[in-house]
């Protein structure tokens, strides 16, 4: 282990000195404990301040994997049904359109989104950009939240609202036809506030933060905490330039947002987030405290998208080899993927470099911070996972 170890932080301290970053950590846990631990560089140049175990990042992306184990705990508990229509929760969805072939036509009254089609990306739902009416005007709902993120804390979007606006906006294609990445984790997050009778953040905190020790996670940063609070770098001809934009309606500063994007609007630790990792690979299980049931733990490491949708997810350079579910990539076929894994494996990541992955054939769960624009999983991150799993 010693030896992997120092591969780990020769590595990472490569990616620093060639200014590929400006601060990159992880966590390496064996079967729920911790074998290593290692950081490089810095979480913010300016301030000076070192990248450590402490250091509280923008997970971005890499809040799906929380907001898809919450959604299970509400499967296994019996209170809601993948197979429900999202309409029963969230009035908009009920009447929803779906564009085809440039028209905008009625979703089928037999094929609403689903609640399964929010967990697996097929509903439709996207992202900004420019490709489509469906990404535009989903773009203008956002860049209308970021405007209000700032001013009067009243006039903030909240979680509903913005699935309640999502839900009126077309779709980009009929629910179930295609894989695409959007803002369908969002959504889902309104479902479980609708459901549960709790805002998200109180029902994360009451189901996973609190029994998993999840002392430094949620959607803001209090004061007392944000010299902790790493700075997101954009990197271009080996330039480290700070990012202060808020992406996706998140802000960048760590303040209280109405806004709870079950999609990318979690901050966290490396610490907490491998109690999350633990409790997952211990078939739900942190301390001797149930989170989740064994069989719904199971249900992450499947793939769930059909043949037609898994030609979407071709595309996807880097996940090769993987299918979708639960808000999750899941290794299905090895033997196609560009990085050392078993099948079954699962995890994701985020926009600004953040990484996860529990593979329960070798009992290993890896986590990876770094924060820089446009990241995902990078070649710092495939470079470290492979020392990992080899």
């Amino acid at each position: 282990m010693s030896d992997k170890k120092k591969l780990l932080q020769d590595c990472m301290d490569r990616a620093v000195a060639a200014k590929e970053t400006a601060g990159v950590s992880y966590i390496f846990l064996q079967d729920g404990k911790e074998e290593s631990f290692g950081c490089s560089g810095f979480a913010d140049i300016e301030k000076g301040t070192k990248m450590d175990r402490d250091t509280i990042v923008h997970l971005y992306s890499q809040s799906k994997p929380i907001t898809g184990a919450a959604a299970m705990t509400l499967v296994q508990d019996g209170f809601i049904d993948l197979y429900e229509p999202v309409g029963k929760y969230i009035k908009s969805f009920a009447n929803q359109t779906f564009l085809a072939n440039g028209k905008v036509l009625p979703v089928p009254s037999d094929r609403p989104v689903l609640i399964k089609d929010l967990l697996n990306m097929t509903s439709g739902l996207v992202y900004p950009g420019e490709d489509s009416l469906a990404q535009v005007r989903t773009g203008y709902l956002m860049d209308e939240m970021i405007d209000k993120l700032h001013g009067d804390p009243t006039n903030m979007v909240s979680t509903m609202e913005f699935a309640e606006r999502l839900g009126e906006i077309p779709l980009n294609f009929a629910p179930g036809m295609h894989f695409q990445y959007g803002t369908s984790a969002d959504v889902l997050g309104a479902v479980i506030e609708k459901v549960s009778g709790m805002k998200f953040s109180e029902y994360l905190q009451e189901k996973f933060f609190d029994p998993l020790d999840m002392k430094d996670t949620a959607f803001f940063v209090p004061e007392e905490k944000k010299s902790r609070l790493a700075r997101p770098y954009i990197v271009k001809d080996g330039t480290l330039t700070p990012y202060y934009g808020d992406n996706l309606a998140i802000r960048n500063d760590g303040g209280v947002n109405a806004f709870e994007s079950g999609g990318a609007g979690l901050f966290s630790t490396l610490d907490d987030y491998s109690h999350f990792a633990a409790m997952l690979m211990n078939g739900g299980t942190y301390n001797g405290k149930e989170i989740l049931r064994p069989e719904a733990v199971k249900f992450f490491g499947t793939g769930q998208l059909t043949d037609y949708q898994q030609k979407d997810l071709e595309y996807w350079n880097g996940l090769e080899g993987y299918s979708y579910n639960n808000l999750m990539r899941v290794m299905v076929e090895p033997s196609k993927a560009g990085v050392i894994g078993n099948k079954g494996e699962y995890g994701w990541d985020g926009w600004l470099g953040t990484f996860f992955m529990n593979d329960p054939v070798s009992k290993i769960s890896f986590i990876m911070f770094t924060q820089i624009t446009d990241y995902g999983t990078g070649h710092i991150t495939r470079k470290l996972r492979n020392i990992v799993m080899s």
